[in-house]
């Protein structure tokens, strides 16, 4: 397996489903493309935000990290 690209918040901030056609999320430094979810369409999932670090905010949601089973991990965040 090859190494995953290391992403600034800069560049992670730029796939928030506007800027550019990829809509990205982070969680525990792992960073995910969420684009082919419904539930991610526009970047916008209920009250949380694509092109940031979610990690502080799963604590609020209905559901556990279990969804990140769902997607590949395409980055890394750097810290």
């Amino acid at each position: 397996m090859s190494e995953l690209p290391v992403y600034t918040k800069s560049q992670l901030a730029l796939r928030n489903g506007s800027d550019k056609p990829e809509i990205w999320i982070a969680y525990q430094g792992m960073i995910y493309d969420v684009s082919r979810s419904r539930l991610w369409m526009r970047g916008r999932h209920y009250e949380h935000w694509a092109g940031q670090d979610l990690t502080d905010e799963l604590k609020d949601a209905p559901h556990d990290e279990w969804v990140f089973q769902n997607f590949d991990p395409i980055g890394v965040l750097k810290s």
